[in-house]
């Protein structure tokens, strides 16, 4: 049957795409497009069209008339994620809203075109916070458009964030609440609140998860149950996972510093056989540590605790001796706002809660830091609760994550680490890092430690062989490139490499020497320069070293060298990202401006990768 102009109320295009679209239209399609023309004329209410994933045929609902419009099922899921915790929840909830019928696209903020988000109907972000309250490296573009002139008013925009970080941090999740708000500001309407999760971040994540379909589906009859699970899925096909780690054998345990030196950087080698765990170059490694017992001994007796005492450890009803609990559940280093805030509740006590009040933000950090739980329970007792009400108010002890020092195409069913041992006197008291000091003192060989691999996409060598790198990881910093130059020994890779590695003293502190200079004999790495800042009346580290190098260096990047960063962010990761914008202002005959932009765009298109802490 063909449409004509004259005898139809049509104009000539719609009767041309009228008359394209009738001869392909299968009998029950035709019978569904008449029913649906005579539901909204008849009820002059909105249709809900869904497609059957699996059959691809079409269904007609009609939606009750308190609904306004038809649900959009388009969603944009957007990370912000520097070690791949965002990340790897964002994949998570995209295949979950998937499943439920949902069209997602997952995509880093460095992958999204700030234009298309007046385009965009329904908005997801997860991100993380770093440092003193800054945005991931891969989310810092978005970040400053959202938050500049060009940003667009989204009126139409349905929107919600879940935002990572770490409680003891002073300005936690504060890049989820700025997207937050500023979202708000151009007009977005929340289709539900925002979730700040700390360390232990799966029971809000699936919340949070489950809250979002349930604002996405509004209006919506639901027939089943939303089961918001939300595994994370870091460890490949393997069954072991950052919720459920493997109990890895310890191999070797060696300091790497020489007698004499102020360091002990301990180097671990762990056997992951029958684990089905795997890992590239770039990836993390998570330890969950047990707390130094003279410390839980400490709180034992302070509060007057029977070490045998049997508590719940968490919502699951799991229980445990006190002792036990406190040894490897909870957290019992670390001092936080929220756990003082809870605190109060079971003290009541006036320096507390003058600690806590309006304006002392400044002696609040000042008392948190370098202090611990037993510090909190001295100064602020008499605690006349029992155990099981004071253990509640502990963060569940987080995995502590370190850059892998080895390659598994060179170590099959091996992971290897580097771990700066962490030694301090504070307010009278001498203070040991949980997990490194574990390493050092109680961590032997034949020993097991729960393990899980954290996958890190934003910290990868190069997909071409061929391409020349840059790397900066002075201390500890220097791990993942020695997982780097393993790598590209076995694969054989031809491009080019440059490390820049610094300590203090050139004796004692040259981790893994041996190793550099036998890869830069054969030729595996093609240029080393190191900086003992301890060696010389002058302080000199591995940035200097780099502007000593700038001519060279610039060089190297117009070829399309990819700078790599491993170490410290508040200071030396600081500083040679200043270095780099020296040398590429110089070098390329740029003023400060174009420099800065010409760093960002080497990051946008991941030349310029780090790996901090």
């Amino acid at each position: 049957m063909q449409l004509h102009v004259l005898n139809s109320p049509f104009n000539e295009e719609q009767v041309e795409q009228l008359n394209k679209l009738l001869p392909t239209l299968t009998e029950s399609q035709k019978i569904w497009l008449t029913g649906y023309l005579a539901a909204t004329q008849a009820a002059s209410a909105p249709v809900s069209v869904t497609e059957n994933q699996s059959t691809g045929n079409t269904t007609a609902t009609n939606v009750t008339p308190v609904v306004e419009q038809v649900i959009s099922k388009d969603v944009t899921i957007l990370f912000g994620s520097q070690t791949g915790n965002a990340q790897g929840l964002a994949e998570q909830a995209g295949k979950m809203l998937d499943s439920k019928g949902f069209n997602c696209t997952v995509l880093s903020m460095s992958d999204f075109k700030p234009k298309n988000l007046k385009k965009v109907e329904n908005l997801l972000i997860l991100v993380s916070t770093h440092g003193e309250g800054d945005p991931p490296d891969n989310a810092l573009t978005f970040h400053e458009f959202l938050h500049g002139k060009r940003a667009p008013k989204v009126d139409s925009l349905r929107y919600s964030v879940l935002s990572l970080g770490d409680s003891s941090y002073e300005f936690f999740c504060q890049t989820g609440k700025e997207f937050d708000q500023r979202l708000e500001e151009l007009g977005g309407t929340r289709l539900y609140p925002r979730v700040d999760c700390d360390l232990d971040f799966d029971e809000p994540a699936a919340e949070w998860i489950e809250g979002v379909l349930n604002g996405l589906n509004e209006g919506v009859a639901q027939s089943t149950e939303v089961l918001a699970e939300m595994p994370t899925a870091s460890s490949g096909e393997s069954e072991y996972s950052r919720t459920n780690p493997f109990q890895a054998e310890v191999l070797e345990n060696l300091n790497l510093n020489g007698r004499g030196s102020n360091k002990e950087t301990r180097h671990l080698e762990l056997l992951l056989e029958g684990s089905g765990l795997t890992y590239e170059p770039g990836d993390a490694l998570g330890i969950y540590p047990e707390n130094d017992p003279e410390l839980v001994q400490l709180l034992l007796k302070e509060l007057n605790w029977d070490s045998e005492e049997i508590v719940t450890v968490n919502k699951q009803g799991d229980v445990l001796s006190l002792e036990e609990a406190l040894t490897k559940h909870f957290e019992i280093t670390v001092l936080t706002k929220p756990l003082l805030e809870q605190a109060l509740k079971l003290s009541n006590h006036d320096a507390l809660r003058e600690l806590l009040s309006a304006g002392k933000e400044a002696e609040l950090k000042e008392y948190i830091n370098g202090r611990d739980l037993l510090d909190l329970v001295r100064d602020f007792g008499p605690w006349g609760v029992s155990a099981q009400e004071f253990i509640a108010i502990l963060r569940k002890m987080p995995g502590r994550l370190y850059s892998i020092a080895s390659s598994y195409a060179a170590n099959e069913e091996e992971v290897h680490l580097t771990i700066g041992t962490v030694r301090y006197e504070s307010h009278g008291r001498k203070r040991k890092g949980v997990c490194s000091t574990l390493c050092a003192e109680r961590l032997e060989s034949g020993d097991t430690i729960p393990i899980y691999i954290q996958k890190n996409p934003n910290f990868k060598l190069p997909e071409h062989p061929d391409t020349p790198i840059i790397m900066v990881g002075p201390g500890t910093g220097i791990a993942p490139f020695r997982a780097f130059m393993q790598e590209r020994e076995e694969t054989e890779a031809e491009g080019k490499s440059w490390l820049f590695f610094g300590d203090q003293h050139f004796m004692t502190d040259f981790l893994y020497q041996t190793e550099w200079q036998q890869w830069l004999k054969d030729g595996v790495l093609t240029k080393m320069d190191v900086a003992f800042s301890r060696d010389s009346d002058e302080k000199v580290y591995v940035q200097h070293r780099m502007r000593e190098q700038s001519k060279e260096l610039y060089t190297w990047i117009q070829e399309g060298a990819v700078i790599y960063i491993c170490g410290d962010e508040k200071h030396m990761a600081h500083d040679v990202h200043e270095t780099l914008i020296t040398i590429i202002e110089q070098e390329g005959q740029m003023n400060r401006e174009q420099a800065e932009q010409y760093l960002s765009e080497m990051q946008q298109q991941k030349r310029y990768q780090r790996d901090v802490y």
